[in-house]
């Protein structure tokens, strides 16, 4: 969950009044950012990609939506200091009703090729929402950072439950045509929402400058702590993009059935997060970080080795509930290391770390292609095996530095 170029927060010379309201509407945002994320993923058995075995066809539709995130970068950076935060997420929301709506018109058997400009399309709204909704939050961030990551944590992950519930309860009651048209709806109410909403403007977010940015990669630990994000993205969104298709195809269960499974791994990763920030207070975090992966990696083995389905939900509320605290306790080590850190606006760290959870489902399907189904679980397993090894480098180099200062 990212956005534009490197930023860094230049504090107002007033303070400026919290409004409730505004902050609410705000932080319900990430509520649609979770569903323009991770659809793709519940789409795809309603694609009928469970029946094919082109799964390099499905990995193409995952570089296209990475690529639109991509290109959201210089978009947001062009248009958040011309247009304004709310002429930004009123074009994005249009701009992801507009993209479900043209992907009901291109379902199969239209050809694929017609899907990868929607979904590169869907990929810019994406980004741009995130842009305009990060700078929108930037004075309830101020206010509370702790409070305010984990609220929006929260509607991200309930964007991306309710998207995989949604396609399972309606998956033998509508065609594939008319569930897009009901993703459509909520992007479309919340654009007529800001159309009519009164949005604060915010201070500009100043870039970190350049040399600042290459200082920080010539630090130890900020190459520790990228290369880590770098694999949990890839971790947590090859899952979230590929196991349906995997369940189907590996245990023979029901598109329906797959999509409450995923669900299930929202869920699992949903509360997994908010049990951390509570655990982080009464036990120690590098304790709290080895136990996630442990746990990710006996769930990552556990779903590539099972036959049915009690073994598939043990699976992944194994490696929800690993993933859940990674990305919190690693965050948090970057805000403290890098004070200018603003999670969801790309710095030099971010920015590399990201590609990460785009580059890993596309791999996915040139693995599943040429090795069947069941290797598409191969790269998370060797993903969270290289996360172990990063956290236990991190804590290595962290003890040596402190060492350092104490001379």
């Amino acid at each position: 969950m990212s956005s534009p170029a490197p930023w860094q927060l230049r504090e107002p010379v007033e303070t400026q009044v919290l409004d409730a309201s505004e902050g609410r509407r705000s932080l319900s945002s990430f509520l649609i950012s979770g569903m323009l994320m991770s659809f793709l993923g519940a789409i795809l058995p309603a694609w009928r990609y469970h029946l094919s075995a082109d799964f390099k066809e499905v990995g193409y539709y995952f570089l296209s939506l990475n690529l639109g995130f991509l290109l959201s970068v210089a978009t947001a950076h062009v248009l958040l200091p011309r247009r304004g935060v709310k002429f930004v997420l009123i074009a994005a929301n249009a701009m992801a009703c507009a993209g479900f709506l043209y992907l009901a018109l291109t379902s199969p058997p239209v050809p694929a090729i017609w899907r990868l400009f929607g979904l590169c399309w869907i990929g810019v709204s994406a980004g741009l929402l995130n842009a305009g909704v990060f700078q929108a939050i930037s004075p309830q961030y101020r206010h509370d950072r702790a409070a305010t990551m984990n609220l929006a944590g929260v509607m991200f992950g309930l964007g991306c439950l309710v998207t995989a519930l949604l396609v399972a309860g309606t998956y033998y009651v509508y065609t594939v045509p008319s569930i897009l048209i009901l993703f459509a709806i909520l992007p479309g109410f919340f654009a007529a929402n800001y159309a009519k909403a009164k949005i604060t403007p915010q201070p500009f977010l100043q870039q970190v400058p350049l040399a600042q940015l290459l200082r920080d990669f010539r630090n130890p630990g900020a190459i520790l702590f990228s290369l880590l994000l770098f694999f949990q993205f890839g971790n947590e969104w090859s899952i979230a993009g590929w196991l349906p298709l995997f369940l189907i195809r590996r245990l023979g269960i029901s598109p329906a059935d797959s999509l409450l499974l995923l669900a299930l791994y929202w869920a699992a990763l949903l509360v997994g997060r908010i049990v951390s920030q509570l655990l982080l207070k009464r036990m120690s975090h590098g304790l709290l970080l080895i136990g996630s992966i442990v746990s990710a990696l006996l769930g990552t083995i556990v779903l590539a080795s099972t036959n049915n389905r009690f073994g598939a939900v043990m699976g992944i509320l194994f490696v929800g509930g690993g993933f859940a605290s990674v990305y919190p306790l690693v965050t948090e080590k970057i805000a403290h290391r890098f004070p200018y850190y603003h999670p969801g606006f790309y710095n030099g760290i971010f920015s590399f770390a990201i590609t990460g959870g785009f580059i890993a489902p596309w791999c996915l399907g040139y693995f599943a292609q040429n090795w069947g189904i069941r290797a598409v679980m191969v790269l998370p397993l060797l993903g969270t095996c290289m996360v172990f090894a990063l956290v236990l480098l991190i804590m290595l180099e962290a003890k040596l530095s402190g060492l350092a200062a104490t001379k």
